[in-house]
């Protein structure tokens, strides 16, 4: 990566915050981070460490994300960043953490993927949400504690998407109005489950593989949400295996119906696509309001 001075002395100055020293700067590497940040690997006479970074009015954004990740690390069931520190500084918001550096897969990477995640999924708590807000992509997301996770998903996660489309005539008042009448279908259209820890954002940009050769999971959105809509999640995009969700199935089992409820759970990520890049997601949204 070709970086000039500007850059050199800005991340010179976040490890300078971060560390209360400099280390020494030996490499600067581009690092993929999605639509949204600047990514880098930084390699020091100390380390490594993964930087992202956007312009200043984002801290609060990455300090949700840091977070959020220590929310995933403290249940000890997946490897998860650990949080070095965020901050601001040159006019830019910044957060770094530890630098996973993967490995070769290992032959069960799939497989252990399923079993580990069925088991976040079975941590709880009383209500659906989280204590704090954060954000999904660039975009804010609501964590107000409910103690009905359906409500909880109209209330928090397809009526702010929604309005927010609609307030940036990105949909129709006629397909605003569809997800009105969708919402009161819901609670006989979806089962009612505990609260689970969801990752939040799991598609497969935010599965990377640790040092182990097993999964890593960054850029989370992390709240006690449904189950169910994580999963649904992962087949949008696809890029995850068969044995993935066999594993997944045999520790934590589905109700009957899943595969009918899908396309409700998917929703909420096609309309934070509406919102984040425009029309050219909206079709997908139409087929299945019209279909519900």
């Amino acid at each position: 990566m070709h970086t000039g001075d500007e850059e050199v002395q800005f991340l010179e100055g976040v490890l300078y915050e971060t560390f209360g020293s400099a280390p020494k700067l030996l490499d600067v590497r581009l690092v993929s981070g999605g639509s949204i940040n600047m990514s880098v690997q930084l390699t020091t006479s100390e380390g490594s460490y993964f930087v992202k970074w956007n312009t200043a009015d984002k801290e609060d954004m990455f300090r949700a994300e840091s977070m959020s990740l220590k929310v995933l690390r403290d249940a000890e069931v997946l490897t998860v960043p650990e949080v070095i520190g965020y901050g601001s500084r040159s006019n830019k918001s910044y957060l770094i953490l530890e630098f996973i550096q993967a490995a070769y897969r290992q032959h069960n990477y799939w497989e252990g993927f399923g079993e580990s995640l069925a088991i976040l999924h079975s941590h709880t708590q009383k209500s659906f949400g989280l204590s704090f807000d954060n954000y999904i992509g660039s975009l804010p997301q609501g964590n107000s504690l409910s103690n009905d996770g359906i409500e909880f998903f109209i209330e928090h996660r397809l009526k702010p998407q929604a309005g927010l489309a609609l307030y940036n005539n990105l949909i129709s008042h006629k397909l605003h109005d569809k997800f009105q009448t969708l919402y009161k279908a819901l609670p006989d259209l979806l089962p009612r489950e505990r609260p689970a820890l969801v990752h939040g954002d799991l598609w497969s940009g935010n599965v990377i593989v640790d040092h182990h050769g097993y999964v890593a999971l960054v850029d989370p959105a992390t709240h006690y949400g449904l189950r169910e809509a994580e999963i649904a999640f992962t087949f949008l995009f696809g890029g995850f295996e068969p044995a993935f969700y066999e594993a997944y199935y045999e520790v934590f089992p589905m109700e009957k119906g899943f595969e009918e409820r899908i396309s409700i759970y998917n929703l909420y990520p096609l309309l934070v696509h509406v919102n984040l890049f425009g029309k050219s997601y909206l079709s997908a949204v139409e087929k299945v309001l019209d279909r519900f």
